[in-house]
């Protein structure tokens, strides 16, 4: 039976019990993973003082999400959704132990630098390898979770979580290292995984709804990919996200801005971590109660201009507050990005192929934030930390100039 509390219309999915089960423990995991992410940051700036090194940690996840995005595709539609979840959570939890493990005194005293330097790597090559297979899963699981019908408005409470676990996370940890340290910290992080896989067995195993489960992996590989490149809508706005997300991505320069330019300590740090997030839910949330009617590709291209501009402000700034506002304010043309991007997704994709192409999109979108953080720290240490951000932000802009005149049915598109 269905609880009886009135919802509005665009919270409608949450009548769904497995559904508010899946968000609730999506919103811990989230919490944990970027609570991984801006730890393990500040701990690597803290032992080399270079941010080349927190650019090396989004390579070492970046390597194992894009190398195995496509075979995992093919598992998750072969697969119950549900338990790959699970597995996938217990594989992230075995990562924070690691972690918890190395960053204890005793311990970090019988390594030296370069040894702590790669021991984190080597984690963040671990919940590489477990991403590429729950990250498309999150997405996959949705329509089996809620009918066809309110399947965007799941999609948006699903992001808008996400979005939210992500604030929590960014800022909370700046203050848990401040209040606790490092260690405990990762303990922390700890809990909120194990709550997230406790979560997630309350929903009941998924059928299969793959139509040709004898089809090898290199043809059923082919197949999602084909069907994402035949889909020009997807391929436009999933490729100017590619290199809006690649060349902008200002977040792994952070630590440094934070400690050299604008002279902050952890919880200013952790703020300025969250300011993007934060934009983003302001405005997936207003958006979820006041949805776009019209133009959404001429308002996607208008965006990721927009988040250009911010990034490029916010290398000019030594200004704490403009420098806050104006990762708020990129993170809310991202998050006009995040919405138009995720309803092509679940509204252009049949059921049997949600995990090839939730793949395709982790490859060429998810993991580019990792490419993008190595992209900033190989920049940074080129160029300078400033110049570095500058460029980034200079080259969405020619981005979005170039996909313009090279994708007219994007600008054109309206759902």
């Amino acid at each position: 039976m269905k609880p009886r509390f009135n919802l509005p219309q665009s919270l409608s999915p949450l009548h769904e019990k497995e559904f508010r089960f899946f968000v609730t423990a999506r919103f811990f995991l989230i919490m944990a993973l970027r609570m991984v992410g801006t730890v393990v940051a500040y701990e690597l700036f803290q032992i080399t003082k270079s941010s080349f090194s927190i650019g090396l940690v989004g390579l070492s996840e970046f390597v194992p999400v894009f190398s195995l995005a496509l075979y995992a595709g093919h598992i998750i539609d072969r697969s119950d959704k549900r338990k790959i979840l699970l597995r996938g959570i217990f594989c992230y939890g075995l990562c924070i132990v690691a972690l918890i493990v190395v960053t204890v005194p005793a311990v970090q005293q019988l390594f030296n630098k370069h040894l702590l330097e790669i021991s984190f790597y080597a984690v963040i090559f671990g919940t590489g390898i477990t991403r590429a297979f729950v990250g498309p899963t999150t997405n996959a699981i949705i329509s089996q979770l809620v009918p066809r019908n309110i399947l965007p408005l799941a999609a948006n409470i699903s992001s808008s979580t996400w979005l939210v676990a992500s604030i929590l996370g960014h800022a909370s940890a700046g203050f848990f290292i401040a209040w606790f340290g490092v260690n405990t910290t990762f303990t922390i992080i700890l809990v909120y995984a194990v709550t997230a896989a406790i979560v997630i067995s309350f929903i009941k195993p998924k059928p299969i709804v793959a139509k040709n489960i004898d089809i090898g992996a290199w043809d059923s590989v082919k197949e999602g990919l084909q069907f994402v490149r035949s889909n020009k809508i997807m391929l436009g706005a999933i490729s100017l996200d590619l290199f809006a997300v690649l060349f902008g991505g200002a977040v792994a320069l952070i630590p440094e801005f934070a400690n050299k330019i604008l002279n902050v300590g952890p919880i200013g740090f952790g703020w300025l971590n969250a300011a993007i997030d934060i934009g983003s839910v302001i405005i997936i949330v207003t958006l979820t109660f006041f949805p776009m009617k019209k133009h959404q590709g001429y308002k996607l291209f208008f965006a990721v201009a927009g988040f250009g501009l911010c990034i490029i402000t916010f290398g000019f700034s030594t200004n704490f507050w403009l420098s806050f506002f104006a990762m708020v304010m990129a993170g809310v043309f991202d998050g006009i990005s995040v919405i138009v991007r995720g309803t092509v997704l679940q509204l252009t994709t049949p059921d049997e192929m949600r995990g090839r192409v939730g793949s395709v999109n982790s490859m060429f979108i998810n993991s580019s934030n990792e490419l993008g953080q190595f992209e900033s720290g190989f920049t940074s240490r080129i160029m300078g930390t400033v110049p570095a951000v500058i460029f980034g932000g200079t080259m969405t802009l020619l981005v979005v100039i170039i996909t313009w005149f090279k994708a007219p049915k994007l600008r054109k598109f309206e759902y």
